[in-house]
């Protein structure tokens, strides 16, 4: 058996360290870069143009930042240094109805604002890893995620347990619905 040499062992060792988050990270920098060549002018036909000479040169070597430094950070503290921060950002959303909602990111959540001024807050809770919605004042826990995958729900008044595929999508609805399922046009 041959022996393994000391240089060896510590480059096996620093790529485990520096790859061990290379895809769970943000990818902030090239999230940036690829936003900031998607909007540089008002043509997306210059950009396009632009973004093929720019691409293998300047995305390659943001990709490689991304997977060699930020996210190692971003895995190992829990933030990237770079990720867009959105928080206090408002966007514009179109509902259901055709009507504009305000939608700013909170540091836990989201606020929704309505047309009409109603505002109603989508609140996460890190310590039991739940979602709550918040209206007038009122809070109530709409889905909490539990240890082994699965979800805990607050369907009808009744806290019930779903897995989180098909089936489990398929459960909760018939539970919403008191077993009636409706097909939509």
């Amino acid at each position: 058996m041959k022996k393994i040499s000391l240089k060896v062992t510590t480059c096996l060792l620093a790529g485990c360290f520096l790859f061990s988050s290379c895809f769970v990270g943000h990818y902030g920098l090239w999230n940036k870069y690829i936003n900031w060549q998607n909007h540089m002018t008002s043509s997306k036909f210059v950009n396009a143009i632009v973004g093929f000479i720019l691409v293998p040169i300047v995305g390659g070597v943001c990709t490689l930042v991304d997977i060699l430094v930020l996210n190692t950070i971003e895995f190992w503290s829990g933030s990237n240094p770079v990720a867009a921060n959105n928080i206090g950002k408002t966007q514009q959303v179109m509902g259901e109805d055709g009507r504009y909602y305000a939608v700013t990111t909170l540091k836990n959540g989201y606020e929704v604002k309505a047309p009409t001024g109603e505002i109603t807050n989508f609140i996460h809770n890190d310590e039991n890893d739940s979602w709550s919605v918040e209206q007038n004042g009122v809070v109530k826990e709409l889905f909490r995620f539990n240890a082994d995958g699965t979800i805990q729900a607050n369907v009808n008044g009744e806290t019930k347990n779903f897995t989180l595929n098909e089936e489990g999508v398929y459960n909760a609805r018939m539970a919403a619905n008191d077993g009636l399922f409706f097909a939509m046009n």
